[in-house]
């Protein structure tokens, strides 16, 4: 084992055959009676270094890769200061970097798990991995974006505290146009609720309702500008569509929560929503938040009355969830240039108090 480590070092890892053939060769000692022995002497010659260096090479091959992980996990599963050994040899790191660019949904699998493993009764490095998981938010595989999404639900039930730098690439992520993604997306932002980055976390969903258009930047896509355009606002509208389901899911679930969103202008927004159509899913999102609230509070019923008219606001609360099919240009006209405004009736009703 130690000539194996030491001729992996020595090569400087630019062999791929070499690689493969030091994996086989540490591969065999957990299947021995003397496993742990064998670990110890792993360790000892500097094992945990060379399984993070075959991760860090370009030319690995994915199986290699793999293997080497499932080799850490077998370190991590050892306990507690053997998961500290990885994390001080700045393992988060390799095997988050391997996640983020791995090839194959195998080997981001057992990323995913070893990077959980780690998390798990390690204290001393548990908001290391919590803060590398944050940081693969940014990373552009949809499905390692899914797997992080994943993983950070469990950690952050460990790290008991959400860091502020999740709130920007999580909402981020809302312009997914992978499902999935925008499912775990989604599910991470109702758990974060009960943290203390929920005022960021509703003020931004709230804003994601109004996305501002300028400044887009535009490509030629088969000379046609029409296509150029709803290839640059696509995301942003699935993004919009997204707050609004967010919203939806997280008032309907909390009182408390419903009424904080008032103030920040929520019932505003929806309906600025509603009155998008380059983006049917947006409205219809937007529509269904909308209800809870005209449902839930009286004040809002009256504003939202006034503002619509009598027709449109009788043909919205018949079929919220298909009112957009049959709205015109002047009436979405009328709900993108709507002024109400929950916060200022609050405040009036509040000094009168």
């Amino acid at each position: 084992m130690a000539h194996c480590t030491r001729w992996e070092e020595a090569t400087l890892l630019s062999n791929t055959q070499l690689e493969t053939a030091v994996i086989s060769s540490l591969s065999f000692w957990q299947y021995t009676n003397s496993s742990h022995r064998y670990l110890i002497e792993f360790l000892e010659v500097g094992g945990v270094l060379t399984l993070l260096e075959i991760l860090g090479q370009k030319q690995t091959k994915e199986e290699d890769k793999a293997e080497a992980i499932r080799l850490l996990q077998i370190v991590s599963n050892a306990g507690r200061k053997y998961k500290e050994l990885i994390c001080e040899s700045y393992g988060v790191r390799a095997i988050a970097e391997c996640l983020a660019k791995s090839k194959t949904e195998g080997t981001q699998e057992t990323a995913r798990a070893l990077l959980e493993s780690l998390a798990h009764g390690n204290p001393k490095y548990q908001n290391q991995v919590y803060r590398g998981l944050i940081a693969l938010l940014t990373c552009i595989s949809p499905k390692a974006q899914q797997l992080v999404l994943q993983t950070l639900r469990i950690v952050q039930d460990i790290v008991k505290e959400a860091h502020p730098s999740i709130v920007g690439p999580l909402l981020n992520l809302l312009r997914s146009l992978h499902l999935e993604v925008q499912y775990e997306a989604i599910e991470l932002i109702t758990d974060l609720r009960q943290y203390e980055v929920r005022p960021a976390l509703l003020t931004g969903l709230v804003d994601l309702l109004k996305p501002a258009t300028e400044g887009m930047q535009t490509y030629k896509i088969l000379e046609d500008p029409e296509m150029t355009k709803m290839t640059e606002s696509l995301p942003v509208y699935v993004q919009q569509a997204a707050a609004a389901k967010a919203l939806r899911l997280l008032a309907q679930g909390s009182q408390e929560l419903s009424q904080e969103l008032l103030p920040l202008r929520v019932v505003h927004h929806l309906m600025y929503a509603m009155g998008n159509q380059e983006h049917a899913d947006a409205q219809r999102q937007a529509s269904l938040a909308l209800e809870h609230f005209v449902r839930t509070y009286p004040v809002v019923e009256e504003h939202v009355r006034r503002t619509m008219g009598i027709n449109l606001f009788a043909a919205f609360m018949h079929k919220p969830e298909t009112f957009y099919m049959t709205m015109d240009e002047i009436q979405a006209d009328i709900l993108l240039s709507n002024k109400v405004n929950i916060s200022e009736v609050l405040e009036h009703q509040s000094s009168e108090d």
